[in-house]
């Protein structure tokens, strides 16, 4: 799953580096040399530079470009998920983190109420308005995730809208004003039209798509029959020991560790 790695510690000030690594994204996708996938030897305007921490003791720090040119035919752009299984975890949970900050300063250049440019906040990770005094922070947005259990067997759904045909466990983002156990009563009856109930705590993990923060829970079936909402879900099943289990998303989400906590096993297995 991607976590945060053990040796990395966040920075909200520059520090001077010889040979820092540099994270340079261009709207979610990260440029690396095409034969070893490794970050390249970036200059950037200082001014679209932010620090991200130091990882092994390196400096760490990300940019963002307009330009989706090249600098040449030894690299590429690649999208966060297309480096699953591919680069380390480590490597991809520190691109997301530097991901989510580079969204958050590209579109925070401006001030949102009154459109003066922004200026950074020393000590914090903001950016300020000097004509308002409007603060903006990197967006995060909450999102529940909840693996419903009936017995032996657990809830899997299929998401309409989903490019994976991949079953996983219901979520939804939280609305304001709720609660994220208030958002896992309202999504699970608007999805599949269900009452829960001894909801569990799971865990939760930073979901740079593009800065989601899923906060997974376990429930138990309490009554209703599956009701789909056919704008949000293609099928919703029943898993249970004797029946074959489908494809899940990959180890590197909460999703995978979920569901394959909870996975039901026959017995003697």
């Amino acid at each position: 799953m991607l976590m945060t790695p053990a040796d990395f510690t966040p920075l909200l000030a520059p520090q001077p580096s010889d040979d820092p690594l540099t994270f340079l994204f261009h709207r979610g996708r990260l440029l690396l040399r095409s034969a070893d996938l490794a970050l390249p030897a970036t200059l950037a305007p200082p001014e679209r530079v932010h620090p991200v921490g130091l990882w092994q003791g390196r400096y760490c720090q990300v940019a963002w470009t307009d330009d989706e040119a090249l600098p040449d035919d030894a690299h590429d752009w690649h999208g966060l998920r297309a480096l699953f299984g591919v680069k380390d975890d480590a490597f991809v949970a520190l691109a997301g983190r530097a991901a989510q900050i580079a969204e958050w300063a590209r579109t925070h250049r401006y001030c949102g109420v009154c459109g003066t440019p922004m200026t950074a906040v020393a000590g914090e990770r903001a950016c300020r308005c000097p004509a308002c005094g409007f603060t903006a922070y990197p967006r995060i947005s909450p999102a529940m995730m909840v693996l419903i259990r009936k017995g032996d067997a657990v809830l899997l759904a299929r998401h309409g809208q989903s490019p994976y045909q991949r079953f996983t466990a219901l979520a939804g983002f939280l609305e304001a004003g709720e609660s994220a156990e208030e958002a896992v009563h309202r999504e699970v009856m608007e999805e599949v039209g269900l009452k829960v109930h001894n909801l569990r705590y799971f865990g939760s993990q930073s979901w740079p798509f593009p800065h989601s923060l899923m906060i997974a829970f376990t429930a138990e079936y309490l009554e209703g029959d599956i009701r789909t909402d056919p704008a949000e879900i293609a099928e919703a099943r029943w898993f249970g020991p004797d029946d074959e289990f489908p494809e899940i998303p990959p180890g590197v989400s909460i999703a995978s560790e979920l569901i394959g906590a909870y996975r039901p096993r026959q017995a003697g297995r």
